[in-house]
């Protein structure tokens, strides 16, 4: 509550008038004692060693803050997330700061990795990366995966017969496309393994 307390002096002594409530109701007046300080306004007990804390200089003698913050002391006053975003946004403008005045590597590597993936074809001994080791997939998980691409590509072939899809879109005219190679995987696993 911000509001003061008023008291009133008559003859009769020190009282804290009558008044409303929020609800229409009223409260009683109340007889005070001369010099009554409302509880609002008691200031904080502090013991003497917290005045003592208080009263103590926060720098060495000598030593005095620049009013100015510089941009290290403002990052000192951040949270830590927003440091790490400082640092992402610092190293995004750096880097598009490089790409610019750069010769351009960062279209070359793009190509480089295209290349590279259009490059590797499925074959039987697949090598997959997988956390920094490298594991070559068995041969009966990889003609069930096989088995069920083909299913999926008859699926999708039926559809398109039937008219339930009218217009196939690039990524359902390219995966029967590849029906040649998976059944040709498929063939070869069959014909070394047996599976």
């Amino acid at each position: 509550m911000a509001s003061t307390i008023k008291t009133v002096t008559d003859e009769t002594g020190t009282y804290i008038p009558a008044t409303q409530r929020p609800d229409g109701t009223w409260r009683k007046a109340r007889r005070v004692k001369d010099g009554y300080v409302p509880q609002e306004e008691v200031p904080v007990f502090e013991t003497k060693g917290k005045k003592w804390m208080n009263s103590r200089p926060t720098l060495p003698p000598g030593l005095h803050i620049d009013p100015t913050p510089t941009a290290q002391q403002q990052t000192k006053n951040l949270s830590k997330s927003a440091k790490k975003n400082e640092k992402r946004r610092q190293k995004r403008q750096d880097k598009s700061v490089s790409d610019k005045s750069g010769d351009g590597s960062g279209k070359d590597d793009v190509s480089e990795t295209t290349d590279t993936l259009s490059g590797l074809s499925l074959s039987a001994g697949q090598k997959e990366q997988t956390g920094g080791r490298v594991a070559t997939a068995p041969p009966d998980k990889r003609a069930k995966t096989l088995r069920k691409k083909l299913r999926q590509i008859d699926d999708l072939q039926a559809k398109i017969d039937s008219k339930e899809i009218e217009e196939p879109t690039h990524d359902q005219l390219e995966k029967l496309s590849k029906r040649a190679d998976v059944e040709a995987e498929l063939d070869k696993l069959i014909a070394e393994f047996g599976v």
